[in-house]
């Protein structure tokens, strides 16, 4: 059931876990929002503009194609962006929250 030795209620209760909480919450719903639109840019590309999808780049790949391709990048990019910015932000300030709620005394608890 988890760690007794961690004051769960205490990091709850902290303002900048509360903090930390809403930039972590916000930077996701950007990442997800940046996600859904630009996947569905192809469908809808490809259903507003299907001459734009369908020009030949080189051979039997088109513009199309690409776009769907960079879907892959895109997702990978997300990924690393949000990699980023948890190791600069995120844990480190989990961690110094977690490093300073252990070290409070708790009552009822021996070390």
């Amino acid at each position: 059931m988890g760690n007794p030795a961690i004051d769960w209620a205490a990091i709850n209760a902290d303002p900048r876990f509360r903090e930390l909480h809403r930039r972590k919450a916000g930077f996701l719903g950007f990442l997800m929002i940046a996600s859904i639109v630009y996947y569905f840019m192809l469908p809808v590309g490809a259903a507003w503009f299907p001459a734009l999808f369908r020009t030949k780049v080189f051979g039997a790949v088109n513009v199309g194609l690409l776009f769907a391709l960079s879907e892959f990048l895109f997702a990978w990019g997300i990924a690393a962006l949000y990699t980023h910015r948890a190791n600069r932000d995120f844990d480190r300030l989990a961690e110094e929250l977690a490093r300073e709620v252990a070290a409070r005394p708790r009552p009822g608890i021996r070390a």
